[in-house]
């Protein structure tokens, strides 16, 4: 088998003094969904951030793709395939749909900063909207966007933070049509955080459950019973 696309071994990371994770060690592999659940404030966006630079771990050690990451920053980490989509999205609102995208040009070498055809296979909507402000589109459209921004950057390790939350149905099928051909593709690592249980346990291939920045469960969706990972995740 390949090495993990991640691996992270005894990952702690601290917010003004207070201890937020405490030695989380796991993996995600390509072509796989890794899912972190629990229930509100145990860390699991707090891990994101760990894993995507956005705020530098205490400690621990992080392997990514088989290079070893010192403290590296969220550019260097999207440079090196990380790319998070943040809870609350953070689209802006007064750049259209086209210059959005274009924002994920940034860590990419200037004959890449192409948008690729296959974020409008997977979203066509957006292709009618390129000129639309992101302000104007619908919070399921934005979250179409804010994943789609993502893509631009080629990532071999996806970070998803609550895609479900506030958005309408139609669209939370979608978003989970487009988590499933990307898993399938069998290139890229998705680590999806998610409060919906149905929609992370359908998606789901390995299940890590988070208490008070602690790992409580880990494991397959062979190793583990639906009920049990089901009662690991409620208050």
């Amino acid at each position: 088998m390949a090495d993990s696309t991640l691996t992270l071994e005894n990952l702690t990371l601290h917010y003004s003094g207070s201890q937020i994770l405490n030695g989380i060690s796991m993996s995600a592999d390509a072509g796989k969904v890794t899912c972190v659940m629990g229930t509100n404030g145990v860390g699991k966006t707090s891990l994101l951030k760990a894993i995507s630079g956005t705020h530098p771990r205490s400690g621990g050690d992080y392997e990514l793709a088989g290079e070893r990451i010192g403290t590296a920053s969220a550019h260097a980490l999207a440079q090196k395939g990380v790319a998070y989509v943040p809870q609350g999205r953070e689209i802006f609102p007064f750049l259209t749909v086209r210059d959005n995208l274009e924002t994920g040009f940034a860590c990419l070498p200037r004959s890449d900063r192409v948008i690729p055809d296959e974020v409008f296979d997977l979203f066509p909507i957006l292709k009618d909207f390129l000129n639309r402000r992101g302000g104007d589109l619908s919070g399921g459209q934005q979250q179409q966007l804010a994943i789609a921004r993502a893509l631009i950057t080629r990532p071999k390790l996806l970070l998803l933070d609550e895609p479900t939350e506030g958005i309408q149905p139609n669209i939370i099928k979608q978003i989970g049509e487009v988590i499933r051909l990307l898993r399938d593709r069998g290139d890229m690592a998705i680590i999806l955080v998610e409060q919906f249980f149905d929609f992370a346990y359908g998606l789901g291939d390995t299940f890590v459950v988070l208490d008070r920045g602690r790992v409580k469960m880990q494991g397959t969706k062979q190793e583990i019973e639906c009920h049990d990972l089901r009662a690991a995740v409620s208050v």
